[in-house]
């Protein structure tokens, strides 16, 4: 009996080292991407996003582009253009030729969305090293962020960083009901030319506009 209980515990302290070492690991990889991001003046990326099959294939499949200088960016998706320069948040509508006007709350921004990926870890998640892919000639480590809060819709997120540069390749968000959505990063500028002008909804470029002012 001492015997097989000796057993079990050493098995639960390889298992907890080991948890234990993948978590330092999800966190080097982490700090070391996030690093990446905070350090750059600017950026631009265009990327692909959808929901996801069983496959692994995307079911349905949409382009974005995103533009990030510190607390500014301009985010083009789903039919919309999204602007903030840091004080308003400007919410332009194309069907409807419409823009709402809002004071920018950086707090109330989507944490899964292109302008957040990079710190969301840093809040409300644990994680841990998930594994390392190649894909073609470059390798990839997976780490797999789950929320402390138990009520979140989100079951789970897994994000996928370049090894060589720590540059985010994808991330994949899972909800509770199952759904799988991806982001995948077509295309990366690291510090983009980006004049704060852009991040400021110019009506001028949009002829006939209905502007909402909620401020």
């Amino acid at each position: 009996m001492k015997k097989i209980l000796l057993i079990i515990t050493n098995v639960l302290l390889v298992s907890t080292l080991v948890y234990a070492q993948k978590d330092q690991k999800a966190t080097a990889i982490l700090d070391q991407m996030s690093k990446k991001y905070q350090n750059m003046k600017s950026f631009s990326a265009s990327f692909t996003y959808g929901t996801e099959s069983n496959n692994a294939k995307m079911t349905e499949s949409y382009k974005g582009d995103v533009t990030v200088k510190g607390a500014k960016f301009r985010l083009k998706m789903a039919g919309q253009e999204v602007f903030a320069n840091g004080k308003d948040l400007y919410t332009y509508v194309k069907e409807t030729n419409e823009v709402n006007i809002t004071e920018f709350d950086p707090t109330m921004q989507e944490e899964l969305s292109p302008t957040k990926i990079y710190t969301i870890y840093k809040k409300g998640y644990k994680y841990v090293f998930l594994e390392e892919v190649k894909e073609g000639s470059q390798f990839y480590e997976v780490v797999e962020l789950s929320p402390e809060d138990k009520s979140s819709k989100i079951a789970k997120v897994q994000i996928k960083v370049n090894k060589n540069d720590k540059s985010v390749k994808s991330w994949k968000v899972w909800d509770k009901s199952g759904k799988r959505t991806v982001f995948r990063v077509d295309k990366f500028m690291p510090n983009a030319p980006a004049d704060d002008k852009i991040f400021t909804f110019d009506k001028k470029l949009y002829p006939g506009v209905e502007i909402v002012d909620l401020r």
